[in-house]
């Protein structure tokens, strides 16, 4: 199946870089430039990052007039740009949003976008409106399939008809290993010792996910404890994220992400900051906040808390297992497809009634830092989430 990347609709440092590896894993055939709303000068300058061998591959969605000087090989056609400029010779590209509109992919055009065949990643609650045996009987050789495709259901894309898909989000992002996302310590107090010793002694009981969180700490001794981590990201396969630092997160190898909260920098700005092959998680309180955080970029949510904590201060309003119930609940409904984990007061008796409600996985720290063994503690916890995930 001919597949095509995407870009994110922002930009960030690196990207050109990442353009290159794309057309030359084999995987992409073409990389799309979608940047609305961008200058002429700003896509020229993340064309002139790509190698000038594979800039033929590239096709632009937005300032056609720079195509040919540029190098560019394609021209997508939208609303924003709807006519092909004079004296165009290379590649035609455009989207469509109905089956009735595969009758005007006539001859000139190379290749046509039909969205959104799966509920999309990018705009939540984006779905389709035609059926699918009525599309089976219409698609032809240059119809793509466009929206909420991904690597796992690229068969199911397949089975359908369409000759290719293009892939935006699922193009850059790093899925997220659900088995590790099941349970998260957040860790606690502000010095590097004790933060990396109860670390340790948690993933030595199973946990798999540890996010540094040491917000009366200074920047340098949350690097500290990141390099002190690193380490189990080999010996025990640990996904390791830190709590507010963006810039840590963007910077260091050794860090797979970052999470904000909801007073921390917006979702959308870390997002551009450290682009889209990190995690990025956020926090939320409620289904508006949630939303808002996934239109963003956020890559999974924190939701709660569950009860009162005394781990954290200006805490928002608890929200009880219905509370979850309902958020989830409407993230069901809209077709919001980002995983959940509760956070705030969480223990092993909470995991079954959690776990009923659709989230994903929790997030805890004192329950696991503050017992008498952390690591039977976490061992504890992970039996649990074993039981009712599996």
């Amino acid at each position: 199946m001919r597949l095509t990347a995407i870009t994110m609709p922002y930009f960030y440092t690196g990207e050109g870089t990442d353009i290159a590896d794309a057309l030359r894993s084999g995987k992409f055939e073409y990389v799309h430039l979608r940047k609305p709303g961008c200058l002429p000068q700003q896509l020229k300058e993340l064309i002139e990052t790509v190698p000038a061998d594979l800039r033929h591959r590239l096709t632009l969605h937005d300032c056609h007039e720079i195509a040919s000087e540029t190098g560019a090989g394609g021209i997508h056609l939208n609303y924003r740009n709807p006519h092909i400029p004079a004296g165009w010779r290379g590649r035609i590209s455009r989207s469509i949003h109905s089956i009735e509109e595969i009758d005007a992919i006539t001859p000139g055009y190379d290749y046509a976008f039909l969205s959104p065949v799966f509920p999309s990643l990018s705009k939540p609650g984006y779905r389709h409106n035609f059926d699918l045996q009525t599309l089976r009987d219409r698609l032809t050789p240059r119809i793509y399939a466009l929206g909420g495709v991904t690597h796992e259901n690229l068969p199911d894309v397949e089975a359908m008809g369409f000759a290719g898909a293009a892939m935006l989000t699922a193009a850059w992002s790093r899925p997220i290993d659900m088995k590790a996302f099941r349970l998260q310590l957040i860790t606690d107090g502000a010095n590097a010792e004790e933060v990396a010793e109860g670390a340790r002694r948690a993933v030595d009981g199973g946990c798999r996910w540890v996010q540094i969180r040491m917000k009366n700490a200074p920047a340098e001794e949350v690097e500290r404890v990141a390099k002190m981590l690193a380490p189990l990201r080999d010996s025990h396969g640990i996904v390791l994220l830190v709590d507010d630092h963006v810039e840590l997160a963007a910077r260091l190898d050794c860090l797979d992400g970052v999470h904000v909260g909801k007073n921390d920098m917006p979702v959308g700005e870390a997002r551009r900051l450290l682009g889209p092959s990190k995690i990025l998680g956020a926090t939320a309180n409620t289904f508006a906040d949630l939303e808002k955080n996934i239109a963003d970029g956020a890559d999974y949510i924190g939701l709660g808390p569950l009860r009162f904590t005394t781990t954290k201060k200006n805490l928002s309003p608890v929200l009880g297992i219905e509370g979850y119930r309902d958020i989830t609940g409407e993230c069901q409904r809209r077709g919001l497809g980002r995983p959940v984990v509760a956070i705030g007061g969480i223990t092993a008796a909470d995991v079954e009634p959690l776990a009923a409600t659709g989230v994903a996985g929790i997030a805890v720290s004192g329950t696991i830092l503050r017992s008498p063994d952390p690591a039977a503690a976490a061992a504890e916890l992970s039996e649990a989430l074993q039981h009712v995930y599996n």
